[in-house]
């Protein structure tokens, strides 16, 4: 029996970065799934201790979690870690959409580099599909079994309306990654669960109207 394919067409795949506990528990099961269960990777090393001060994105195709990757912010960089897609949906096209999405994120907040750290086996993909460079002159870093990760640099075009010390204060009050939804502090703004949400109609909304369904 053949397993799910990556779909044709784009209405299909849905990338959010997660602003509720459902997309999270979202991020964890497809990192568990492709770093603890297919590597055999320790919990304690899936889950660092870093989750809570990152900015998590996650992948759905047709509503099911499929990849997932989390960005911490440094000073003048933005360090993308933890991406993962399950087995069936590793598709090059899936995954250029999925780190366009966060380059875009990430130059919207105005930073101008993403850093990450690949083995060498899949860091030729980060380079040639993703655009990415080796840090030069910088030896591998070793992971705790001593397996060498390579260094990669990329450079971010960051837009005439990056987010900066200059914004507007209502903008920096929205959402992460909503910034075009006036939130409940601006006059017609919405409830600030609704703000975070997917103008498409995410997952969540309709979990959301489920349960309030049900409990009335």
């Amino acid at each position: 029996m053949g397993g799910p394919t990556f779909p044709r067409s784009d209405n299909a795949t849905r990338i959010v970065v997660v602003t509720n506990s459902e997309q999270l528990l979202h991020a964890y099961a497809v990192r568990s799934i492709c770093f603890m269960e297919e590597t055999g990777l320790p919990a304690r090393r899936a889950f660092d201790g870093n989750d809570f001060q990152a900015t998590h994105v996650v992948v759905y195709v047709h509503d099911e979690p499929v990849g997932a990757a989390r960005v911490r912010w440094f000073n003048g960089f933005a360090k993308i870690e933890r991406t993962a897609f399950r087995q069936a949906y590793r598709d090059p096209r899936l995954l250029k959409k999925a780190a366009e999405f966060i380059f875009d994120h990430a130059a919207r907040k105005g930073y101008a580099k993403a850093l990450t750290l690949a083995k060498p086996q899949y860091a030729a993909v980060w380079i040639r599909l993703l655009g990415f460079r080796e840090v030069a002159h910088r030896p591998p870093t070793l992971s705790g079994d001593g397996e060498p990760f390579l260094e990669l640099i990329k450079e971010l075009a960051t837009p005439a309306d990056a987010i900066s010390i200059d914004t507007d204060p209502n903008v920096l009050l929205r959402v992460e990654g909503a910034w075009h939804v006036p939130s409940a502090f601006e006059a017609g703004g919405s409830p600030s669960w609704q703000a975070g949400r997917d103008p498409e109609g995410p997952l969540a909304s309709r979990t959301h109207r489920h349960i309030a369904a049900s409990a009335a």
